[in-house]
Protein backbone atom coordinates (compact mmCIF):
# COMPACT_ATOMS: atom_id res chain seq x y z
CA UNK A 1 0.00 0.00 0.00
CA UNK A 2 1.50 3.20 -0.72
CA UNK A 3 2.81 5.50 1.82
CA UNK A 4 2.72 2.86 4.50
CA UNK A 5 5.70 1.59 5.82
CA UNK A 6 4.32 -1.86 7.32
CA UNK A 7 1.22 -3.24 7.22
CA UNK A 8 -0.15 -4.69 10.46
CA UNK A 9 -2.73 -7.89 9.82
CA UNK A 10 -6.35 -6.11 10.59
CA UNK A 11 -7.49 -8.78 12.92
CA UNK A 12 -4.36 -7.34 15.23
CA UNK A 13 -5.26 -4.28 15.46
CA UNK A 14 -9.13 -4.46 14.94
CA UNK A 15 -10.00 -7.49 17.16
CA UNK A 16 -13.38 -6.52 17.65
CA UNK A 17 -15.62 -3.28 19.23
CA UNK A 18 -16.05 -0.15 17.24
CA UNK A 19 -12.98 0.95 15.19
CA UNK A 20 -11.16 4.05 15.70
CA UNK A 21 -8.63 5.52 14.01
CA UNK A 22 -6.09 8.48 15.28
CA UNK A 23 -3.97 10.70 13.59
CA UNK A 24 -1.02 11.85 14.59
CA UNK A 25 -1.01 9.14 17.45
CA UNK A 26 2.97 9.49 17.88
CA UNK A 27 1.73 12.84 19.49
CA UNK A 28 0.81 14.37 23.10
CA UNK A 29 -2.43 14.60 21.92
CA UNK A 30 -2.64 11.64 19.77
CA UNK A 31 -1.08 9.22 22.34
CA UNK A 32 -3.46 10.28 24.59
CA UNK A 33 -6.45 9.84 22.35
CA UNK A 34 -5.31 6.27 21.45
CA UNK A 35 -5.00 4.95 25.38
CA UNK A 36 -8.15 6.49 26.20
CA UNK A 37 -10.43 4.63 23.24
CA UNK A 38 -8.26 1.66 23.83
CA UNK A 39 -9.44 1.41 27.73
CA UNK A 40 -12.73 1.81 26.97
CA UNK A 41 -12.76 -0.90 24.77
CA UNK A 42 -12.34 0.40 21.11
CA UNK A 43 -10.09 -1.26 18.72
CA UNK A 44 -7.72 1.31 17.72
CA UNK A 45 -5.10 2.03 14.77
CA UNK A 46 -2.73 5.15 15.01
CA UNK A 47 -1.03 6.77 12.15
CA UNK A 48 2.50 8.49 12.54
CA UNK A 49 4.77 9.74 10.44
CA UNK A 50 8.59 11.22 11.35
CA UNK A 51 7.64 9.69 14.17
CA UNK A 52 6.27 6.34 13.41
CA UNK A 53 6.85 3.18 15.80
CA UNK A 54 6.17 -0.36 15.74
CA UNK A 55 2.35 -1.01 15.84
CA UNK A 56 1.58 2.49 14.60
CA UNK A 57 1.04 2.65 10.63
CA UNK A 58 3.25 5.21 9.01
CA UNK A 59 1.12 7.03 6.73
CA UNK A 60 2.25 10.44 5.01
CA UNK A 61 -1.53 12.19 5.25
CA UNK A 62 -0.77 14.94 2.58
CA UNK A 63 -0.39 11.81 -0.04
CA UNK A 64 -4.14 11.08 -1.32
CA UNK A 65 -3.66 7.32 -2.41
CA UNK A 66 -2.09 6.47 0.59
CA UNK A 67 -5.04 8.02 3.16
CA UNK A 68 -7.44 6.41 0.55
CA UNK A 69 -5.51 3.13 0.53
CA UNK A 70 -5.73 3.07 4.44
CA UNK A 71 -9.53 3.81 5.17
CA UNK A 72 -10.39 1.58 2.49
CA UNK A 73 -8.38 -1.55 4.20
CA UNK A 74 -8.77 -0.45 7.61
CA UNK A 75 -12.83 0.70 7.51
CA UNK A 76 -13.10 2.48 10.49
CA UNK A 77 -16.61 3.94 12.54
CA UNK A 78 -14.33 6.72 13.43
CA UNK A 79 -11.26 8.86 12.81
CA UNK A 80 -9.83 11.43 15.15
CA UNK A 81 -7.75 14.18 13.32
CA UNK A 82 -5.10 15.09 15.62
CA UNK A 83 -2.45 15.43 12.98
CA UNK A 84 -0.97 19.06 12.26
CA UNK A 85 1.61 21.42 12.86
CA UNK A 86 0.48 23.94 15.92
CA UNK A 87 3.67 25.68 16.69
CA UNK A 88 2.85 29.21 15.53
CA UNK A 89 6.46 29.84 15.31
CA UNK A 90 7.52 27.09 12.78
CA UNK A 91 3.85 27.60 10.90
CA UNK A 92 5.27 31.38 9.87
CA UNK A 93 8.73 30.20 8.64
CA UNK A 94 7.71 26.89 6.86
CA UNK A 95 4.33 27.69 5.70
CA UNK A 96 3.60 25.60 2.73
CA UNK A 97 4.35 22.31 5.27
CA UNK A 98 2.44 23.29 7.83
CA UNK A 99 -0.75 24.16 5.24
CA UNK A 100 -0.40 20.57 3.54
CA UNK A 101 -0.92 18.97 6.67
CA UNK A 102 -3.16 21.63 8.46
CA UNK A 103 -5.73 21.87 5.63
CA UNK A 104 -5.13 19.81 2.32
CA UNK A 105 -4.76 16.69 4.57
CA UNK A 106 -7.59 17.33 6.46
CA UNK A 107 -9.35 17.74 3.33
CA UNK A 108 -8.32 14.35 2.34
CA UNK A 109 -9.19 12.77 5.14
CA UNK A 110 -13.02 14.57 5.62
CA UNK A 111 -13.84 13.48 1.90
CA UNK A 112 -12.63 10.07 2.65
CA UNK A 113 -14.33 9.93 5.71
CA UNK A 114 -17.72 11.13 4.37
CA UNK A 115 -17.13 8.64 1.05
CA UNK A 116 -16.83 5.53 4.04
CA UNK A 117 -19.36 6.62 6.28
CA UNK A 118 -17.24 7.33 8.77
CA UNK A 119 -17.68 10.05 11.47
CA UNK A 120 -14.99 12.39 11.17
CA UNK A 121 -13.57 14.41 14.53
CA UNK A 122 -10.90 17.26 13.45
CA UNK A 123 -9.03 19.06 16.09
CA UNK A 124 -8.76 22.50 16.11
CA UNK A 125 -7.77 25.52 18.10
CA UNK A 126 -8.76 28.71 20.13
CA UNK A 127 -6.17 30.70 17.63
CA UNK A 128 -9.12 30.65 15.22
CA UNK A 129 -10.29 34.00 17.23
CA UNK A 130 -8.19 37.48 17.62
CA UNK A 131 -8.65 37.41 21.65
CA UNK A 132 -9.60 40.39 21.54
CA UNK A 133 -13.42 39.71 22.72
CA UNK A 134 -13.72 37.00 25.18
CA UNK A 135 -14.87 34.34 26.00
CA UNK A 136 -15.54 32.96 22.75
CA UNK A 137 -18.93 30.61 21.71
CA UNK A 138 -19.16 28.42 18.81
CA UNK A 139 -21.02 30.21 16.37
CA UNK A 140 -18.80 33.65 16.97
CA UNK A 141 -16.96 34.71 13.87
CA UNK A 142 -13.59 33.62 13.54
CA UNK A 143 -10.44 35.96 13.08
CA UNK A 144 -7.29 34.46 13.24
CA UNK A 145 -4.27 36.83 13.68
CA UNK A 146 -1.37 34.30 12.70
CA UNK A 147 -0.73 31.37 9.85
CA UNK A 148 -1.39 28.65 12.20
CA UNK A 149 -4.77 29.98 12.93
CA UNK A 150 -5.60 30.81 9.36
CA UNK A 151 -4.58 27.04 9.07
CA UNK A 152 -6.73 25.61 11.10
CA UNK A 153 -9.50 27.87 10.58
CA UNK A 154 -8.93 26.11 6.71
CA UNK A 155 -9.29 23.05 7.93
CA UNK A 156 -12.25 23.48 9.76
CA UNK A 157 -13.99 24.68 6.39
CA UNK A 158 -12.60 22.18 4.75
CA UNK A 159 -13.90 19.51 7.07
CA UNK A 160 -17.51 20.90 6.77
CA UNK A 161 -17.38 21.10 3.00
CA UNK A 162 -16.71 17.55 2.34
CA UNK A 163 -18.19 16.10 5.73
CA UNK A 164 -21.50 18.00 6.79
CA UNK A 165 -21.45 15.67 9.36
CA UNK A 166 -17.81 16.02 11.38
CA UNK A 167 -17.43 17.63 14.37
CA UNK A 168 -15.11 20.07 15.42
CA UNK A 169 -13.15 20.50 18.58
CA UNK A 170 -11.28 23.61 19.37
CA UNK A 171 -9.11 23.65 22.42
CA UNK A 172 -6.09 25.54 23.78
CA UNK A 173 -2.57 25.25 25.17
CA UNK A 174 -1.91 22.09 25.70
CA UNK A 175 0.18 19.60 28.33
CA UNK A 176 0.22 15.76 29.40
CA UNK A 177 2.07 12.90 29.42
CA UNK A 178 4.83 14.30 27.30
CA UNK A 179 7.59 12.07 26.25
CA UNK A 180 10.27 15.59 26.77
CA UNK A 181 9.03 18.31 28.50
CA UNK A 182 9.88 20.31 25.35
CA UNK A 183 6.92 18.57 23.57
CA UNK A 184 4.63 21.35 24.98
CA UNK A 185 4.71 24.84 25.68
CA UNK A 186 3.28 24.41 29.11
CA UNK A 187 6.11 21.71 30.25
CA UNK A 188 8.63 23.60 28.55
CA UNK A 189 8.53 25.94 31.57
CA UNK A 190 10.16 23.41 33.72
CA UNK A 191 13.50 23.83 32.04
CA UNK A 192 12.69 27.88 33.12
CA UNK A 193 11.86 26.61 36.65
CA UNK A 194 14.24 24.47 37.53
CA UNK A 195 17.33 27.04 36.39
CA UNK A 196 18.66 29.34 38.61
CA UNK A 197 19.51 31.66 36.23
CA UNK A 198 16.96 34.87 35.66
CA UNK A 199 14.60 34.44 32.84
CA UNK A 200 11.75 36.62 31.54
CA UNK A 201 8.33 34.63 30.41
CA UNK A 202 5.21 36.28 28.90
CA UNK A 203 2.79 38.18 31.11
CA UNK A 204 0.72 39.37 28.86
CA UNK A 205 -1.10 36.47 26.97
CA UNK A 206 -4.15 34.93 28.37
CA UNK A 207 -3.95 31.13 28.45
CA UNK A 208 -6.03 27.96 29.41
CA UNK A 209 -4.23 25.48 30.30
CA UNK A 210 -5.44 22.08 29.73
CA UNK A 211 -4.92 18.70 30.19
CA UNK A 212 -4.47 16.49 27.05
CA UNK A 213 -5.81 13.38 28.39
CA UNK A 214 -8.98 15.57 29.37
CA UNK A 215 -9.46 16.20 25.37
CA UNK A 216 -9.24 12.41 25.28
CA UNK A 217 -12.10 11.89 27.48
CA UNK A 218 -13.94 14.12 25.70
CA UNK A 219 -13.01 13.29 22.49
CA UNK A 220 -14.36 9.51 23.47
CA UNK A 221 -17.79 10.85 24.78
CA UNK A 222 -18.16 12.67 21.38
CA UNK A 223 -17.31 9.67 19.58
CA UNK A 224 -19.50 7.38 21.29
CA UNK A 225 -22.85 9.75 21.58
CA UNK A 226 -22.51 10.92 17.40
CA UNK A 227 -22.65 7.73 16.61
CA UNK A 228 -26.26 6.83 18.29
CA UNK A 229 -27.27 10.45 17.57
CA UNK A 230 -26.84 12.26 14.53
CA UNK A 231 -27.67 15.56 15.78
CA UNK A 232 -23.80 16.20 17.66
CA UNK A 233 -21.79 17.44 14.59
CA UNK A 234 -20.48 20.57 14.19
CA UNK A 235 -18.25 22.65 16.38
CA UNK A 236 -17.94 22.61 19.77
CA UNK A 237 -15.25 23.48 22.34
CA UNK A 238 -13.55 22.52 25.33
CA UNK A 239 -11.25 24.15 27.74
CA UNK A 240 -9.56 23.89 31.17
CA UNK A 241 -10.93 26.48 33.50
CA UNK A 242 -7.82 28.25 34.83
CA UNK A 243 -6.97 31.14 33.46
CA UNK A 244 -2.36 32.43 33.21
CA UNK A 245 -0.37 33.79 31.56
CA UNK A 246 3.36 31.94 30.87
CA UNK A 247 4.61 33.50 34.05
CA UNK A 248 1.83 32.31 36.11
CA UNK A 249 2.25 28.91 35.01
CA UNK A 250 5.79 29.16 35.61
CA UNK A 251 5.17 29.97 39.25
CA UNK A 252 2.55 27.23 40.01
CA UNK A 253 4.59 25.19 38.66
CA UNK A 254 7.70 26.27 40.91
CA UNK A 255 4.97 26.16 43.70
CA UNK A 256 4.23 22.85 43.43
CA UNK A 257 7.35 21.18 43.76
CA UNK A 258 8.80 23.87 46.35
CA UNK A 259 11.20 25.27 44.07
CA UNK A 260 12.09 29.27 44.28
CA UNK A 261 10.56 31.57 41.37
CA UNK A 262 12.48 34.66 42.27
CA UNK A 263 14.19 34.34 39.23
CA UNK A 264 11.59 34.36 36.49
CA UNK A 265 10.54 37.72 35.56
CA UNK A 266 7.07 38.78 34.20
CA UNK A 267 7.59 40.34 30.85
CA UNK A 268 4.21 42.74 29.62
CA UNK A 269 5.17 43.08 26.22
CA UNK A 270 5.26 40.84 23.08
CA UNK A 271 8.55 39.56 21.58
CA UNK A 272 9.44 41.24 18.93
CA UNK A 273 9.93 38.76 15.89
CA UNK A 274 7.43 35.93 17.10
CA UNK A 275 3.75 34.88 15.06
CA UNK A 276 1.55 37.09 16.65
CA UNK A 277 -1.33 35.46 19.19
CA UNK A 278 -4.35 36.31 20.48
CA UNK A 279 -4.31 38.31 24.23
CA UNK A 280 -7.21 36.32 25.07
CA UNK A 281 -8.85 33.07 22.88
CA UNK A 282 -10.81 32.20 26.27
CA UNK A 283 -13.44 29.30 24.91
CA UNK A 284 -17.39 29.37 26.39
CA UNK A 285 -17.60 25.55 26.20
CA UNK A 286 -21.15 25.48 27.09
CA UNK A 287 -22.28 23.40 24.18
CA UNK A 288 -20.43 20.27 25.54
CA UNK A 289 -21.43 20.80 29.14
CA UNK A 290 -25.19 21.33 28.29
CA UNK A 291 -24.94 18.07 26.53
CA UNK A 292 -23.68 16.14 28.94
CA UNK A 293 -20.10 15.57 26.77
CA UNK A 294 -18.15 17.61 29.07
CA UNK A 295 -14.89 16.60 31.68
CA UNK A 296 -14.40 18.55 34.75
CA UNK A 297 -10.63 19.80 34.77
CA UNK A 298 -8.21 18.72 37.92
CA UNK A 299 -6.71 21.70 39.45
CA UNK A 300 -3.81 22.85 37.63
CA UNK A 301 -1.31 22.28 39.95
CA UNK A 302 -1.98 18.34 40.37
CA UNK A 303 -2.04 17.76 36.82
CA UNK A 304 1.19 19.38 35.95
CA UNK A 305 2.72 17.88 38.82
CA UNK A 306 1.72 14.65 37.76
CA UNK A 307 3.03 15.50 34.10
CA UNK A 308 6.61 16.29 35.65
CA UNK A 309 7.30 14.00 38.22
CA UNK A 310 9.09 11.73 35.63
CA UNK A 311 11.62 14.83 35.07
CA UNK A 312 12.40 16.07 38.91
CA UNK A 313 15.97 14.94 39.66
CA UNK A 314 14.86 12.80 42.75
CA UNK A 315 11.94 10.29 41.12
CA UNK A 316 10.78 9.88 44.81
CA UNK A 317 9.56 13.04 44.75
CA UNK A 318 6.07 11.95 43.99
CA UNK A 319 6.05 8.92 46.95
CA UNK A 320 6.75 12.14 49.50
CA UNK A 321 3.54 14.39 47.56
CA UNK A 322 1.01 11.88 46.98
CA UNK A 323 1.52 9.67 49.29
Amino acid sequence: MPGLGFRVPQEEVFPGGPRVMVTGATGLLGRAVCREFQTSGWSVVGTGYRRARPRLLRCDLTDEDSVRGLLHEYQPDVIIHCAAERRPDVVERHTEAAVNLNVHATSTLAKEAAACGTLFIYISTDYVFDGRNPPYGEDDSPNPLNVYGRSKLEGERETFRHCSGAVVLRVPVLFGEVESVTESAVTSLWLKVESAESCTLDHCQQRFPTDARDVATVCRKLAERARQDPSIRGVFHFSGKEQMTKYEMAVSIAQAFNLPSNHLIPLTEQVAGSAPRPINSQLNCSRLELLNLSVEPRPFTIAISDCLWPFTPDKRWRQTVFH
